[in-house]
C-alpha cells in the first residue's frame, strides 16, 4: 500500500473517532432525548471507540494490517 493510501485510510479512521467524540455534543445541541436506546448505543459506542483508538495496541494493530505510521519508513523502502 503506497504511503499516501495509508494516510487516507489512517485520516478516515480519525474522523470516525473524531465524530464519535464529538457524538454527546451533536446529540445535546439537537435536542434530542439521551434516554432513547439508538442515542444511548451510540454515545456508548463513541465513548469506546475513542477510548480504544487511545490504546498503544490499536498502532500496533494497525502495523500489522499495514496501516503503521508512514513516518517509520524509509526513503525509497
Amino acid at each position: 500500500m503506497t504511503p499516501a493510501n495509508k494516510r487516507t485510510v489512517r485520516t478516515l479512521i480519525q474522523g470516525a473517532v473524531g465524530f464519535a467524540l464529538a457524538l454527546p455534543a451533536i446529540v445535546d445541541a439537537s435536542g434530542v432525548p439521551e434516554s432513547l436506546p439508538w442515542v444511548a448505543g451510540a454515545l456508548a459506542v463513541a465513548g469506546g471507540l475513542a477510548r480504544v483508538m487511545s490504546l498503544p495496541a490499536v498502532e500496533a494493530l494497525l502495523d500489522r494490517v499495514g496501516l503503521g505510521l508512514v513516518d517509520k519508513e524509509t526513503p525509497g523502502a
